[in-house]
């Protein structure tokens, strides 16, 4: 038979492996909810936990891209389908990954592999309103905040930093930072990110 030691122990390492999960209510200045936050949860352990997506895809539509925010993990590598009957040339030369796809119609065949965490901002060389953004992280824990300016997380109780972005925000700027510290149950945060353009 296990010892009482053994059998609290094994109870323990349950307990730190189950996820919790925290509740994040993103607004801006005037206290309006805020629709399309990344919000992510950032610590040593979770880098080690990162795992890049087997599937990803930034298209384009109705010359926009498609979605207009994606967020994947390091390492993620990201197909670029032009679903438009016009040509595009995808390109971006933000210190996160520079890339160009020169003028295309359907699916390079080598997708862009996203190495570096950072802020991608994209853009079309043929048509300037086009504008989209890759965020990269190295988490596995993140969210996109909903019409009420929701999102849920859920990650192993321990001490992260929770960063929070919006695409409103002025070209350039860095994801807000706050420590957090995440135990078993539910918690609840309220973010304000103030300069997030309309």
């Amino acid at each position: 038979m296990r010892s009482l030691k053994s059998i609290l122990g094994l109870t323990a390492l349950a307990c730190a492996l189950q996820a919790a999960a925290v509740s994040i209510e993103v607004r801006d200045e005037g206290d309006r909810p805020l629709a399309g936050a990344v919000v992510f949860l950032e610590s040593a352990q979770a880098r080690r936990q990162v795992r890049p997506l087997a599937q990803a895809e930034m298209g384009q539509a109705g010359k926009q891209f498609v979605p207009q925010v994606l967020v994947v993990p390091v390492g993620t590598a990201v197909d670029f389908p032009n679903r438009d009957t016009v040509r595009h040339h995808v390109y971006s030369f933000s210190p996160a990954k520079k890339f160009e796809l020169k003028l295309y119609i359907g699916t390079p065949a080598n997708p862009v592999v996203f190495d570096r965490s950072g802020i991608a901002v994209l853009g079309c060389n043929i048509h300037d309103q086009m504008v989209g953004w890759i965020v990269v992280v190295e988490t596995p824990y993140y969210a996109m905040s909903d019409a009420q300016g929701r999102a849920v997380i859920d990650a192993p109780p321990g001490s992260y930093r929770l960063r929070s972005w919006h695409p409103g925000l002025p070209v350039g700027a860095a994801a807000l930072d706050q420590a957090l510290e995440l135990g078993p149950a539910v918690q609840s945060v309220r973010l304000r990110l103030s300069g997030v353009r309309p």
